[in-house]
């Protein structure tokens, strides 16, 4: 059985910072395509960042640059998502998703139930 468990949301200031944590099961992270991906109420679903296994590339969405950091530890098969300098637009349930395929974008396959993040002004 895969599955995705998500962690490490919460309530932060603007500015502040959170990790998130995913605890995958059957499903290999360091194989296939694993990324984070948010929505927020009213709003669609928008990727945050993804790693192509092909060549390792990660990619990220241009309003998270050089804020948000995604890794993986292979060996326990978790994901994190490191966000710094969290904004209020970054509000949103956050997800960690695995794509059955070695190229970005990310085009989930399996997901988790999501955490939620809220950044208060």
């Amino acid at each position: 059985e895969v599955r995705f468990v998500e962690s490490g949301g919460g309530l932060v200031q603007a500015g502040g910072s959170l990790r998130l944590s995913c605890a995958v099961y059957g499903f290999d992270v360091g194989r296939y395509v694993i990324g984070w991906f948010r929505q927020a109420p009213g709003k669609e679903r928008e990727a945050v960042s993804c790693i192509s296994r092909g060549d390792g590339t990660i990619h990220y969405k241009d309003s998270v640059k050089g804020r948000f950091t995604i890794s993986t530890n292979n060996a326990k098969n978790l994901v994190y998502l490191q966000m710094n300098s969290l904004k209020p637009e970054d509000t949103a349930v956050y997800y960690c998703a695995g794509d059955l395929s070695m190229w970005c974008p990310l085009r989930p396959d399996y997901q988790g139930q999501g955490t939620q993040v809220t950044v208060s002004s």
